[in-house]
Order: C-alpha cells, then sequence, then structure tokens
C-alpha cells in the first residue's frame, strides 16, 4: 500500500448462459515483472465472446460467465500470479507457495477466486448451486464475502469495491453444472520443520524477548504474506516483518496468511507488526472511504474488525494492530477533521476491546495531523512513511523527536523495490524499527 498518492478448463460455444451485466472497467495496471527467483506462465484468458453470449470459464462444478474487460487467470498454469483485490478479475485454482506480488496495493475493486473446496479453514456461508441466482451481498465492513459450494466442490471468495451489487450480478450468473466429485484429495505439500532450520539468535528464542513489547531491528513488508519457506530464508536478515490482518482496503489475499503461519514465523524468531487497511480519508486517492459525517462510527467499526481478525490468526490481546492511513491531502481541513475523528475513534474502540492502538501513515499527513492535533486519543505507537532512504526513526524533519519516544517508532524509509536474502527474491517496503511489535 503506497503511502503516495478467480478456471480449469476454458469452454467455446456454451449455450444457454445466463445474461450477464456488463460491468464498467478500468485501465488494468501491468502486472508486476517475474521475480528472478520464480517463472511465470503465460495464462489464457478465457474463450473470446461471440454473438451467443459472454465468455465462460469452467473450473471444477462450476460455470461463470466473465464480464467484459475482466482478466482471467488459471494459478494451476501460473502459480507465481498475484491475486490481487485492485483489478477487475477471477482468479482459478489455489495459489502457489509464493505468490509474486508488489509490496504495497490498497484499494479494491470487484474481484473473484474460485479454488478448491477446503483449502482454507476459515468460516463460509454454504450455499446449493441454485441459490446464486437470488444470492444477496450485503455491505460487511471489510468489502470482503465467502461462499462453500459443496455440490462444485469450490469455495469462493468475492471482494467489491463501493458497491456489493456489482459483485452480485457476477455470482448471480454463475450455475453449477454438476456434482463435481475428485476421489480422494491430493496430499498438501510437505512442511518442513522451520524451527529446526532457522538460526535463531538465543535473545529471540526466550521468553522475555518475545514478550518484549518493542524491539529494534531491520524489518520489511510485503503484500501478501510470504511462504514460511521464504520467511526461513529471509530470517538471518531480519528481525520484523508485517502482515495485513484485514480492512475494506487490503489489497491483495492472504493465501499464506493462518494462524499456525503466525505462530510458526515468531517461533523463527520474527516479531510481527499486525496492520488493518480500513476505509481510507475522504480526500484521499482509494475509492474506500470514509465521510465527515460517518468517521467516527467508521473508525469504531474498523477497531472491532480488526480485533476480530487479529483474534482468527492466534493474536492475542495486548499486541498492538496498525491502522493503515494512506496519504491525503492536507489542504482540506473538513478532510484532516474527519481523519482525526476516526483515528480518535479507531484508537478509542481498540483498547476497549484489548487490543494496542498504532498507526500507519504518511510522515506529511496523517503522522504529523494526528501529532499536532489536541482533544482527541492518539495512537500508542507509530509507523511512519517516509522514502528518503535514510534508516533513522528520529531526526526527522517533518515530526519532533519527542513524539511517540521511546521505542514506539518504525519508520518505511525505502519503497517498492526488490530484494534478495538466502536465494529467494522478493518486492518490500524496508523498515527500520524501534517500536511497538507483536
Amino acid at each position: 500500500m503506497r503511502h503516495v498518492a478467480l478456471f480449469g478448463t476454458v469452454l467455446c460455444g456454451v449455450a444457454a448462459t445466463p445474461v450477464l451485466a456488463v460491468l464498467g472497467t478500468a485501465a488494468a495496471r501491468p502486472a508486476p515483472g517475474p521475480a528472478p527467483a520464480l517463472t511465470r506462465h503465460a495464462a489464457p484468458a478465457g474463450n473470446a465472446a461471440g454473438p451467443r453470449g459472454p465468455r465462460v470459464v469452467e473450473y471444477r462444478g462450476l460455470r461463470i460467465p466473465v464480464p467484459a474487460g475482466w482478466e482471467v487467470h488459471r494459478l494451476d498454469q501460473d502459480p507465481a500470479r498475484c491475486v490481487r483485490y485492485d483489478r477487475r478479475a477471477i482468479y482459478l485454482g489455489r495459489p502457489g507457495p509464493q505468490p509474486d506480488c508488489p509490496a504495497r496495493i490498497v484499494g479494491r475493486t470487484e474481484a473473484v477466486h474460485v479454488q478448491p473446496a477446503g483449502v482454507d479453514p476459515a468460516s463460509r456461508t454454504a450455499v446449493r448451486g441454485d441459490e446464486l441466482a437470488t444470492l444477496r451481498i450485503t455491505p460487511t465492513v471489510d468489502h470482503e464475502m465467502s461462499l462453500a459450494l459443496p455440490r462444485a466442490g469450490v469455495t469462493i471468495t468475492g471482494v467489491y469495491g463501493t458497491d456489493p451489487a456489482r459483485l452480485q450480478r457476477v455470482l448471480r450468473g454463475a450455475q453449477v453444472t454438476k456434482k463435481w466429485s475428485a476421489g480422494p484429495h491430493p496430499p498438501e505439500p510437505s512442511r518442513t520443520d522451520f524451527r529446526r532450520e532457522t538460526p535463531v539468535p538465543p535473545e529471540a528464542t526466550a521468553p522475555t524477548a518475545q514478550d518484549k513489547k518493542w524491539v529494534r531491528g531491520k524489518g520489511f513488508d510485503t503484500c501478501t504474506a510470504p511462504s514460511l519457506a521464504t520467511m526461513n530464508a529471509w530470517r538471518p536478515s531480519f528481525e520484523v516483518t508485517n502482515i495485513y490482518i484485514g480492512g475494506a482496503a487490503r489489497g491483495c489475499a492472504q493465501p499464506n496468511l493462518t494462524r499456525a503461519w503466525v505462530r510458526e514465523v515468531r517461533e523463527m524468531g520474527y516479531r510481527i507488526t499486525p496492520t488493518y487497511v480500513g476505509l481510507q480519508a475522504p480526500c484521499g486517492s482509494r475509492p474506500q472511504r470514509f465521510t465527515a459525517k460517518n468517521a467516527a462510527k467508521q473508525g469504531r467499526k474498523a477497531a472491532v474488525d480488526a480485533a476480530r481478525k487479529a483474534k482468527a490468526l492466534g493474536i492475542p490481546e495486548g499486541a498492538p494492530i496498525y491502522l493503515d492511513m494512506e496519504a491525503y491531502d492536507i489542504g482540506k481541513p473538513r478532510c484532516r477533521d474527519a481523519v482525526l475523528r476516526f483515528v480518535d475513534n479507531w484508537v478509542r474502540k481498540l483498547k476497549k476491546v484489548g487490543y494496542t492502538p498504532c498507526l500507519y501513515s504518511s510522515v506529511k499527513s496523517g503522522i504529523r495531523d494526528v501529532g499536532r492535533a489536541t482533544g482527541i486519543s492518539k495512537p500508542v505507537a507509530i509507523w511512519f512513511a517516509h522514502w528518503n532512504g535514510k534508516a533513522e526513526v528520529y531526526g526527522d524533519r517533518y515530526i519532533p523527536d519527542h513524539w511517540w519516544h521511546p521505542h514506539r517508532r518504525i519508520k518505511q524509509y525505502r519503497g517498492d523495490h526488490r530484494e534478495q536474502h538466502g536465494g529467494v527474491t522478493l518486492t518490500i517496503d524496508s523498515n527500520i524499527v524501534d517500536g511497538r511489535v507483536y
């Protein structure tokens, strides 16, 4: 999330497909370039639309008409493909162990991910195939829904930008074509006991170190949580990693992020900064926004949802959760006041539900505005973005050193770039840490 600023075989000529409302499509940005350590394969985009109706793709026992302008990506043929929520796309299949994602994506549009049933332990609403035609998607705080279709042998994750009706039209056009029977489930990839292989410093394994509320060291953040193998390879170079636990503007899927992932990464010796990417400022550049009128209410709702997401990942009460508030137009006082109300209510509500409220933002907007403000509840710690290349948490000309001092600062000092550690390449942002972590 920069601080500036879903199949198998494709069918041709399928008859009697449902009529689907064609959605407007924003221009798609180019996909990120391949990582040196990863191989990317071209993914067929589905059959072309013809006079008999829109394109149709089929995966297992499900058939979906594809709206005009949408991308289709088959993850079985393109396992490094990043499942992005900022593009109108259908993703089919199980993601690979290490998606090639940008460092940060903030913001969502309509997207659908269909994958084999049972790959995600999260709770889902089970529906019959004939219920899709009348499916009703109600707004949610995280702009996301999930369905299990046992007859088709799939689960569906859908996200939307600002209006769930657009996603609803896509899913209502889908049809269950047959009962799926694939026999025994394929074995899961073998898992290595990384705890035995990772060179963890003695102090990181001591209970006092992992219970300590703050830490100093090098950190990185990337859009989707890396595989455990990658985390293992990168551990000698970093002490801290970030995870995006949820929110209406979280731009990447998180196929690796589970309770087990969190536990094992911490056992490697990492400390974690859980981050929630909720609604953004009224004068920000993302479409998912709160307003001057509902800022307080939305701040409280974001805090409750963030706490729920953290608990689901096994992150205990008392741990920090960082609210990601991207840069906004500081020249608009009404917008700034709305941001302060949102942050004030985020902080107070998150404390009530048992977590430590923290804030990520640009040093020139959210951090400076909250630091200067009076009469509001302030975050316990900050993570500020200033891409000046200086790995220093103090001495920044935009914020005084006595703000959030001591051990309550993280600085993101370099943006989207590629690094290789332990023979594995990722696209990351770089951080220097002297602050609150889990």
